[in-house]
């Protein structure tokens, strides 16, 4: 056998490793604590970030406005031209939220005081955290409507809800993820069922754990009101998944993808920590009403944890109600499915597509794969607009990432395994 034969039958019996452990992951949400109570090295001039490595140079201007609000929340800037001159004096430390083990929605600017959402993943002792954030912020906003909004989420909403999972002992989230998926959700873009079923789980302990009752009031109208409430904790679980698959010597399978509006970024289980990157991918898809594609910031976040493991656009065949939003048809949506088949290294049994007679859905990106085939993951965004300010959502898409980050994935995996 050639060493290429042996090195692949090794690549192969890793993979083997990684894809088990994230098949019997468990994530679990069972605690809230703020950025500097959790991680160590957190500091009041450090600012967490999605995606790859960037600089304030670099920052695209949605990003810009989460710095600013959030630099002004955190009371270390008195005016917008204050926060932009720190941010660009040196002061200030800008570090990727997967650097510390967890992920942030859209812009993911996450500051010292930001509540996180504590996913543990207990057969393997893992824990990842996803950042408790406010629409309005990580999508550029920094006027007092957000900054009030920022406020009741930090201060009323997180404590309350902190005092509810302590009241049960933590919330399973893969067994929502697994019963949304059969109503209707794709877990990225869509996770309205999943916000139904995890109020319901959550809102008897809210009111036993919760002394205020206009506070358990606001809080149950907040999650009627936000169908898309759940996303930022599957996106937790996520990353608390693929945490257990990482730092597997020999194994080629993607463990994060991510973005932060001009790098696309990805990480390799056997490559450790290290960022591959591309040029991060104009969105695909319809806009709301009074925007143009040309108003959208390019794509960015940290939310395709989701399809790094094997949820998000990967089941897209079985919630075709995604259609509404990010633009396509059902035969495009089934397509998107059975293309991720190819790049995967198996099924999950836990995620099944009821569309497809509940075959489980793909999982295990195989940078491999990848260059084998020219297909690269697919995944589906929100559009956040590119000037600092707006914070909104301005639509919704699909992406096509750039090979490069997997080919140059592929190249730098040979070079250390095989010479």
């Amino acid at each position: 056998m050639t060493v290429i034969g042996e090195l692949g039958e090794k690549i192969d019996e890793f993979n083997r490793i990684a894809l088990e452990r994230i098949l019997n992951s468990d994530p679990v949400l069972v605690d809230i604590q703020t950025a500097g109570e959790w991680l160590p090295d957190m500091h009041d001039h450090l600012v967490l970030h999605a995606g790859p490595p960037i600089s304030w140079d670099r920052m695209p201007g949605s990003t810009r406005g989460a710095v600013i609000g959030a630099l002004l929340y955190e009371g270390m800037a008195r005016t917008t031209k204050d926060a932009e001159r720190l941010a660009a004096s040196g002061e200030i430390e800008f570090r990727p939220n997967h650097r510390g083990g967890g992920v942030g929605g859209m812009t993911g600017i996450i500051t010292r005081s930001t509540p996180l959402y504590i996913i543990e993943n207990r057969p393997y002792n893992v824990r990842a955290y996803a950042g408790v954030l406010t629409d309005r912020l990580i999508f550029g906003g920094y006027d007092c409507q957000t900054l009030d909004a920022v406020r009741w989420t930090n201060t009323v909403f997180a404590p309350a809800l902190k005092a509810a999972l302590k009241h049960l002992g933590g919330v399973n989230i893969k067994r929502i993820q697994a019963e949304a998926l059969h109503m209707n959700d794709e877990m990225h873009n869509r996770s309205n069922a999943a916000t139904a079923l995890f109020s319901k789980a959550v809102a008897p302990a809210l009111v036993e754990a919760v002394g205020d009752r206009q506070v358990v009031a606001e809080i149950l109208r907040f999650w009627n009101q936000t169908p898309s409430y759940f996303t930022f904790i599957g996106m937790g679980a996520c990353k608390a998944t693929m945490l257990a698959a990482a730092d597997i010597p020999y194994s080629s399978i993607v463990t994060v993808m991510a973005r932060n509006g001009v790098e696309f970024g990805v990480q390799v289980s056997g490559l450790g920590d290290r960022w591959f990157t591309g040029e991060a991918a104009v969105i695909d898809g319809p806009t709301f009403p009074g925007y143009s594609r040309s108003d959208a910031e390019r794509d960015i976040g940290d939310s395709c944890i989701t399809e790094t493991a094997g949820i998000g656009a990967f089941v897209m065949a079985g919630a075709p109600a995604i259609l509404r939003l990010v633009g396509g048809t059902v035969e495009e949506a089934h397509r998107h499915t059975a293309e991720m088949y190819e790049i995967t290294v198996g099924e999950n049994p836990h995620f099944t597509i009821p569309a497809l007679d509940f075959q489980p859905g793909p999982v295990g990106i195989d940078i491999r794969k990848v260059i084998e085939t020219g297909i690269v993951p697919v995944i589906d965004t929100a559009m956040t607009h590119r000037s600092a300010g707006v914070g909104e959502m301005i639509g919704a898409g699909m992406v096509t990432p750039p090979m490069k980050p997997f080919q140059d994935a592929l190249r730098a995996f040979f070079e250390t395994y095989a010479g």
